[in-house]
């Protein structure tokens, strides 16, 4: 397959590229590479598609969202992170159905935790969003295209970086093979969480 995967430069986004250029021929995105594209910029996601076509896959790791206090958040705050991470990938998501060769799969990342995080409501919101539109869109779409999300949680590796636990966390390999299995398999509007 012919794969797009935004967000490449990133710690997951490098890790699900290399993952899946043992089978495929993948095309890495990001605000920085070589082949650019921006979620907040809908002009560069139309770019995306007129520089990559013919794609049979479209993945979405380009994901982060600030924690923030819900009492001391300023509006711009809640709605650069929803535009962005939820609006953004909405935004990638309509484009690739309109791109995408038939059968062709929409991976997206949202990344919700098991108990509540302080500064994380507007987190929850947006990837419960991403979770609702995943779930509905998915039978919406045409031409036997799907749509998942995966929720990784905290990685390893990040929580190393940050100088926390990284037992609290799932490896950056793991997360890698669920986009993979996403793209390669046939689930259709589903949420995949790893612990």
């Amino acid at each position: 397959m012919k794969v797009v995967v935004i967000g490449a430069s990133g710690t997951i986004g490098r890790a699900v590229a290399g993952a899946l250029e043992a089978s495929h021929q993948v095309v890495r995105a990001s605000r920085t590479g070589s082949v650019k594209v921006d979620l907040e910029d809908p002009a560069s996601l139309d770019g995306l598609f007129d520089e990559v076509p013919d794609l049979d896959a479209v993945v979405c790791c380009a994901a982060g969202g600030p924690l923030v206090e819900l009492a001391s958040a300023a509006d711009d705050e809640i709605t650069a992170a929803v535009q962005g991470k939820l609006l953004g990938q909405v935004a990638l998501a309509r484009r690739a159905l309109r791109q995408l060769r038939d059968g062709g799969s929409i991976t997206l990342t949202a990344g919700t935790f098991p108990a509540p995080l302080p500064g994380g409501s507007l987190g929850a919101l947006i990837n419960t969003g991403l979770e609702g539109f995943v779930h509905n869109a998915a039978a919406e779409l045409p031409r036997n295209l799907r749509i998942n999300v995966v929720s990784p949680g905290w990685i390893k590796e990040t929580l190393d970086r940050l100088g926390m636990d990284p037992a609290d966390g799932v490896s950056v390999a793991e997360v890698a093979r669920a986009y993979v299995a996403a793209v390669e398999g046939t689930a259709q509007g589903r949420t995949i969480r790893l612990p």
